[in-house]
């Protein structure tokens, strides 16, 4: 519920007042109980709330016997998240990708609501011919508008691949942030680029992919790609249609994954942002764990930044805090000798005993990592942080 009372803040609402409710199945009619029902409707015509936020996906129909039942305005958790993207979409590639996945929600919950309009007849001298109903031509509406984002998403698409491919041409080493929103992605961002995008204590301050170069000393230049952030039960229609936007991370060398760590739920929060990863094909790719806001930690008081090294000498996560800027350096060596390495390893990818058979999937060595490093900041760290 803290979670929800967080999205409905995004979207410019304030919650009234909050409910909870436990059943062993959802009702097919209402989810909720009709007795449930009644005293939501009492508590918001006493509070004179409008909407009724419901931290689940209804069903069209639920969602239909519940306003009709409550006489409020009912939107469900895929509306809500829907409804904050519309208004955070800035470049036109997001906006494209929004009202796509708006399109699609719309299209899943047509209702018949205009009985004068029922059966229109066809022409003259027809007798009987029923013609469409309005739910059919809005249907169809929405299916030619549904077909003409696409085309345009895929044009957009196209023009994005020609960026990468450009990048690949000339080397450039690509790492992309993600994580589960708010989770400090573009603080992260802008303290490794000075990029001075946008970034706030808010879930989805950043939709749309920026892109900047960032040097790393001992390497050369790097591409680094801030994404939009994950949440629990992120809508499918969102997931499908910002394949534009997610392109970026299922084609980066290295995923930097940025966790709260001082979140109670972060476990959790990290399970949720690997589903997506998996769900978008980019799962194979090589991942670092970034744990942000140590300086929240009580139990990093007095404390430096550190990394986990694994028993087989991989790096799997690095502890800093991208606000108070504690760690970066270190990120930084560390991201130097992963694209070192990488580009060593990408030089001898075609083996001449091979007869030139591209080798296999190529991850990042784990012995060498540190060098350099020093090792007062390294070692094993307890499971739990």
């Amino acid at each position: 519920m803290a979670e929800l009372n967080l999205l409905t803040h995004a979207a410019g609402s304030k919650t009234v007042f909050q409910i909870t409710t436990k059943r062993q199945k959802a009702d097919p009619a209402l989810f909720i109980g009709s007795g449930k029902a009644d005293e939501i409707k009492e508590i918001m015509d006493a509070n004179e709330a409008e909407i009724a936020i419901f931290n689940h996906t209804l069903t069209p129909a639920q969602q239909r016997n519940l306003e009709r039942k409550l006489q409020h305005h009912v939107i469900d958790r895929t509306g809500l998240i829907l409804d904050i993207f519309a208004q955070r979409a800035k470049s036109h590639v997001g906006k494209v990708q929004v009202e796509l996945a708006n399109v699609k929600y719309r299209m899943s919950r047509l209702v018949k609501a205009w009985s004068h309009l029922e059966r229109q007849k066809g022409g003259i001298g027809l007798r009987g011919g029923p013609g469409e109903t309005q739910m059919e031509l809005d249907k169809r509406m929405l299916e030619n508008r549904a077909k003409r984002l696409q085309t345009e998403l895929a044009k957009l698409q196209r023009q994005q691949a020609t960026q990468r491919r450009s990048r690949v041409k000339k080397d450039v080493f690509s790492i992309s942030l993600v994580g589960y929103t708010n989770a400090g992605k573009s603080t992260l961002f802008n303290a490794l680029t000075k990029a001075g995008t946008f970034a706030a204590d808010q879930l989805f301050a950043t939709l749309d992919t920026t892109s900047r170069r960032v040097y790393l000393q001992g390497y050369g230049n790097a591409v680094i790609s801030d994404t939009v952030g994950f949440i629990r039960e992120l809508p499918h229609q969102l997931v499908e249609a910002f394949r534009a936007t997610l392109d970026e991370t299922v084609h980066a060398d290295l995923l930097l994954h940025v966790v709260d760590a001082a979140s109670p739920v972060r476990d959790e929060q990290i399970h949720e942002v690997e589903k997506v990863l998996t769900e978008i094909g980019a799962d194979h790719i090589p991942v670092i764990l970034v744990m942000n806001k140590i300086d929240q930690l009580a139990e990093y008081i007095g404390r430096e930044p550190e990394i986990r090294i694994e028993k087989d000498g991989r790096i799997s996560r690095v502890y800093i805090s991208a606000q108070k800027g504690l760690g970066l350096n270190l990120l930084r060596e560390v991201l130097t000798n992963i694209a070192a390495d990488t580009d060593k390893i990408n030089d001898n990818e075609l083996n001449p005993e091979n007869d030139g058979v591209e080798a296999q999937e190529v991850r990042p060595p784990t012995a060498d990592y540190l060098e350099g490093l020093g090792p007062q900041r390294t070692g094993y760290l307890p499971r739990d942080i």
